[in-house]
């Protein structure tokens, strides 16, 4: 079984809200940045180019998307809400009823695949030359949160 197919098998033995946004997920991923390679490791969904960019896994209560040079990046949308102390990843963590907001979400997986472009050496937690972080667009103060709790009714 090839990585895709691993993936495909993962999501589809959840049968529940969780593999129906890994999916969503995995489509953004591969929308945004075509270039991603899929691959199985450590029984986990990873998507790669030039190492490691990201991963995904299912949790009973929330589904998380884990950046591995996360605290390289710019995140000016507020997306990450997970891992926030880790020496070089950051992660998104949704949960049921959460919308992920997919346009920013986009742009942190653009600039998460630049880092790997310009910095192919680079191990996990380094920065880019300088020391400057990959940005993703324009600093704000506060934007809008990565997902949101879905209104009923």
């Amino acid at each position: 079984m090839n990585p895709s197919e691993a993936i495909t098998e993962y999501i589809d033995k959840l049968g529940d809200w969780r593999g129906r946004m890994l999916e969503r997920l995995r489509k953004v991923i591969l929308d945004a940045a075509p270039e991603l390679v899929e691959e199985w490791k450590w029984n986990t969904p990873i998507w790669s180019h030039n190492g490691n960019v990201m991963a995904a896994g299912a949790f009973r209560d929330h589904v998380k998307l884990n950046f591995f040079k996360g605290r390289s990046l710019e995140d000016p949308d507020g997306l990450f809400n997970a891992g926030l102390d880790a020496k070089a990843t950051r992660a998104i963590d949704i949960s049921a009823g959460d919308i992920v907001n997919e346009s920013a979400l986009k742009k942190l997986i653009r600039a998460a695949v630049a880092l790997n472009s310009t910095a192919p050496g680079a191990s996990a937690g380094q920065r880019p030359k300088g020391g400057s972080k990959v940005k993703t667009g324009p600093k704000v103060k506060s934007g809008p949160k990565a997902t949101r709790k879905a209104k009923n009714g």
